[in-house]
């Protein structure tokens, strides 16, 4: 994965993306079309394992547990329930399942080994797996690998000089640490921002700068429009014009031209016209569902209704490397191992208590 070696320096970037608009979707165009099937978009399903009560601050998130939202927290979803959604979305289309949990890190315990069964179970379904789980080390990271993670989603979000506008309780040095924790186990990583925050034009250039900064881009840029929630910090914010999402596409697009660049949150302010020009400028990439963890997304009919207009067809997963392998995880298969020895202890004791017989006791009237 590269970068576009022309477009080196922010002011380049800049200077790019304040082209006029439809010079700057041909060029992404010409670009896409020299890497990329232009007519192929991936459909990916977006799952929330586990709802809402994060500690973090986030300022767009409502899953916030500080915010007053509508979002109500839920447990960890269970193996077979998560299975049931993975089966839907691949009927569906989705050739990619994204989970993610409203978690700041991810712990060594139960819950991570619920979520790497998940992993291996859904890579057996032959989909895509991608997680979001929060911070992670390189070890957690190697646990998710060996699973069967294709990919780890993890949004920088904004720029380095905005982000403390955005967010308090994490720096941006952890972000970019559990990108590389990611990268160091051979995940492939997925890593974006959002748009429509406040920002200025030039962070959303930044952004872009902090991947040029890696020696590895991300091989799939998720690009993302505030959706405002009522309750969180920036329930204000105006919703951006949808130019502003295709230049942002288009930009990304030529700046990593290998890249999977996402259209992800925001789609539902956006017509059919303007993602057809997302599709166009070098997007290849949707979220297929009416939900999006926990905020609105089109409705699958609708976007299968936009592809046949449109000629798209919808990528096959492991398009662009080979399917990971799942391995035994030793923390689960050492757990499995003490939950049946503690089953046939169980049922030893359950046989010896049918065998047992009361000592008979004689009992002699009183004088």
């Amino acid at each position: 994965m590269i970068s576009n070696q022309e477009y080196t320096s922010k002011q380049d970037l800049l200077n790019l993306y304040n082209k006029p608009l439809l010079e700057l979707i041909f060029e992404a165009a010409t670009v896409h079309r020299k890497y990329h099937n232009p007519r192929e978009v991936q459909m990916s399903s977006l799952l929330s394992i586990k709802t809402g009560g994060c500690a973090e601050d986030c300022g767009y998130c409502p899953q916030a547990a500080r915010y007053h939202t509508d979002v109500k927290a839920h447990k960890l979803m269970t193996l077979d329930s998560v299975v049931n959604q993975a089966k839907n979305a691949k009927e569906n289309g989705s050739s990619r399942l994204c989970m993610g949990a409203a978690w700041r890190e991810v712990r060594d315990n139960r819950d991570f080994d619920r979520v790497i069964e998940m992993v291996q179970a859904v890579n057996n379904l032959d989909m895509e797996v991608c997680c979001t789980l929060g911070m992670m080390n390189e070890n957690q990271a190697k646990r998710l690998k060996d699973a069967g993670l294709f990919a780890y989603n993890h949004n920088l979000d904004t720029s380095k000089d905005y982000y403390d506008d955005v967010i308090s309780t994490r720096e941006y040095e952890d972000r970019l640490n559990t990108i590389s924790n990611a990268r160091k186990a051979g995940i492939s990583v997925c890593s974006g921002g959002i748009i429509g925050m406040g920002e200025a034009v030039e962070d959303r250039i930044g952004l872009l700068m902090s991947y040029m900064a890696m020696d590895t881009p991300p091989e799939s840029i998720p690009i993302n429009a505030l959706v405002a929630v009522e309750g969180t910090p920036m329930q204000d914010q105006k919703p951006i014009e949808q130019w502003e999402m295709i230049r942002m596409v288009a930009t990304t697009r030529i700046a990593f031209p290998k890249s999977v660049v996402r259209l992800s949150a925001g789609r539902t302010k956006m017509t059919m016209e303007g993602q057809a020009l997302c599709f166009m400028a070098g997007a290849s990439s949707i979220f297929a569902g009416d939900k999006l963890l926990t905020t609105p997304n089109p409705e699958y009919n609708e976007d299968m209704e936009m592809f046949k207009t449109l000629g798209l067809i919808p990528k096959e997963a492991f398009a662009d490397s080979k399917k990971p392998e799942t391995k035994p995880d030793p923390i689960i298969e050492k757990r499995k191992i003490k939950e049946l020895e503690r089953l046939a202890e169980l049922k030893t004791a359950r046989a010896n208590v049918k065998g047992f017989q009361p000592r008979k006791i004689k009992i002699i009237d009183a004088l």
